[in-house]
């Protein structure tokens, strides 16, 4: 059996204190039949996140001309995944919030054939010393998320997803700044398979995230109207993922 390529994206601007412990702790030979790889898609940092990233073994780096914004660097990781080979991306970001050891009960749902698109959801998950209004304005955008899609979602601004090859070749982020809600509609609105994994949510204790709550607002708002009024077509969804079995999948 043919191994299955998982290439793990991390977008990064400015976390040369967390990122190298987030790439250290991907697991790379959690199953036979899967081959880990890293990319770091660099999004105009200054200090030295790079050079971090380089030493804590990341597999390849990508360089935004600028600091063009999350959303910007989540598409550039999703067509650089595709450059190089992957069966399935996979999308954490580098500010250590998010448990990379927990990639493999990410993928298992894609791997059984059971979701096309995956989202680790800390509110199935721990949410403890999540700031209160983080916890608010995700209930907020969540619930705006579950009404356009009708269908529950818990956590809809995650910062750790696993897409399959033919989402990542047919998912549109339609603007620059972020990314969380204009990429879940778009892949729904297509007719892909999403599910939620429960996953265990880190406090940030470095650095210093690029959220503000009123250019968040002014910004992702807009967008997701903009997607909402787009015409999309339902894909003729194939899965490129060869299913392992059950039996194998008890090592993940």
């Amino acid at each position: 059996m043919n191994k299955q390529k998982v290439v793990v994206f991390l977008p990064a601007y400015n976390e040369e204190e967390t990122i190298g412990d987030v790439i250290r702790d991907i697991p790379r030979g959690f199953h036979p039949h899967v081959k880990v790889e890293v990319l770091v898609v660099n999004d105009g940092s200054t200090d030295d996140t790079v050079k971090v990233a380089k030493e804590a073994g990341a597999d390849y780096i990508v360089h935004m001309e600028r600091n063009s914004g999350l959303g910007a660097a989540v598409r550039r990781g999703l067509k650089e995944s595709l450059r190089k080979g992957a069966d399935i991306g996979v999308m954490i970001d580098a500010d250590g919030e998010y448990p990379a050891s927990q990639i493999p009960e990410l993928l298992e749902p894609i791997f059984k054939n059971q979701a096309d698109y995956t989202m680790g959801s800390r509110f199935k998950g721990t949410i403890e010393g999540m700031r209160i209004h983080r916890r608010l304005g995700n209930y907020c955008f969540t619930f705006l998320q579950c009404v356009l899609l009708r269908t529950w979602i818990h956590d809809g601004q995650s910062g750790m997803r696993a897409f399959s090859k033919q989402v990542m070749e047919h998912a549109e982020i339609i603007h620059d700044y972020n990314y969380a809600q204009v990429v879940t509609l778009n892949i729904m609105r297509k007719g892909f398979r999403m599910t939620e994994v429960p996953i265990e949510y880190r406090v940030r204790t470095k650095g210093q995230s690029f959220i503000k709550f009123k250019a968040y607002m002014f910004n992702v708002l807009p967008a997701i109207m903009k997607e909402m009024k787009r015409p999309v077509e339902k894909v003729d969804i194939q899965h490129n993922v060869h299913k392992i079995s059950e039996t194998s999948l008890e090592s993940l």
